[in-house]
């Protein structure tokens, strides 16, 4: 990736951040629904927004692409690959506007992520976790073709909670069968 790839899909732009995003993502990220499963401080202010726009602007991008997702003009969220060269594997992540949730955005996204990820880095595999409490984010994943691999007890901790994390995965030859 470099800093002018770009994804278009039917409905966004998937491009780098940019340093005039702070405002955008202090407007998603700053709602308490927005970090209910993420460890986000509280409140999520422009400093802090300003920082990540900063580390995505700064990133290597060819070890961890970073997508804005951007839906009519304004970003509205984030996508991510962590890819694992050594072993051909990307970990996906990703993050949407509460206002933007359950309009098939999320997976818009993701999947046009996922496949680029596997066409451009040759991947053999991309997985994923979200909080077993995280419908949203596991029905994201079910839907761009992953497969539920197990469940992770207590392995993470938010605001002092330990979480359980339903984990999935994709291989590359399951990826090639859905896309034909």
């Amino acid at each position: 990736m470099t800093e002018t790839t770009t994804i278009r899909t039917q409905r966004l732009i998937l491009r780098p951040f940019a340093f005039n995003d702070v405002e955008d993502v202090l407007a998603y990220a700053s709602g308490s629904e927005f970090s209910r499963f993420l460890p986000l401080p509280i409140p999520y202010t422009k400093k802090d927004a300003e920082e990540f726009v900063a580390r995505n602007v700064l990133r290597n991008l060819s070890e961890t692409p970073s997508f804005a997702i951007e839906h009519q003009g304004t970003v509205v969220g984030a996508v991510d690959l962590n890819i694992e060269t050594p072993i051909s594997v990307a970990s996906l992540h990703y993050g949407l506007s509460p206002t933007h949730w359950n309009q098939g955005l999320m997976t818009e996204a993701a999947q046009a992520v996922l496949n680029w990820g596997f066409e451009e880095f040759g991947l053999e595999k991309v997985y994923s976790w979200a909080d077993v409490e995280n419908i949203g984010s596991w029905r994201v994943m079910e839907k761009i073709g992953m497969t539920r691999e197990g469940t992770l007890r207590s392995q993470g901790v938010n605001r002092g909670v330990r979480q359980d994390y339903h984990y999935y995965g994709i291989l590359r030859r399951e990826w090639k069968a859905i896309i034909g």
